[in-house]
C-alpha cells in the first residue's frame, strides 16, 4: 500500500493543496509501521517544496486516529 501512496504523492506534488489532500488520505490508510517509512521518504522527496505541509501533517499524526483524522472537502 505504501507504494500506491507514494506514486500518487509524486503525481499530485506540482499542487501544495492536492498533495496535502492526497497524504492525509494515504495517512488514513497506511498500516501503522509504515507510518514513519513514509513520513522520512516524503522529507526526502520533497524537501523543499512541501515541508511545510510535511511538518503540518506530521508534527501531530501519532495522536491520529481513524475516526479524528481531518478530512478535507
Amino acid at each position: 500500500m505504501i507504494e500506491y501512496i507514494k506514486i500518487i504523492l509524486v503525481k499530485v506534488s506540482f499542487v501544495n493543496m492536492l498533495f496535502e489532500k492526497e497524504l492525509i488520505k494515504g495517512l488514513r490508510i497506511i498500516k501503522s509501521e509504515e507510518l514513519f517509512v513514509l513520513k522520512y521518504w516524503c522529507y526526502e522527496k520533497f524537501p523543499e517544496m512541501h515541508h511545510t505541509v510535511l511538518d503540518r501533517i506530521f508534527l501531530n499524526v501519532q495522536e491520529w486516529t481513524a475516526s479524528s483524522c481531518p478530512v478535507i472537502s
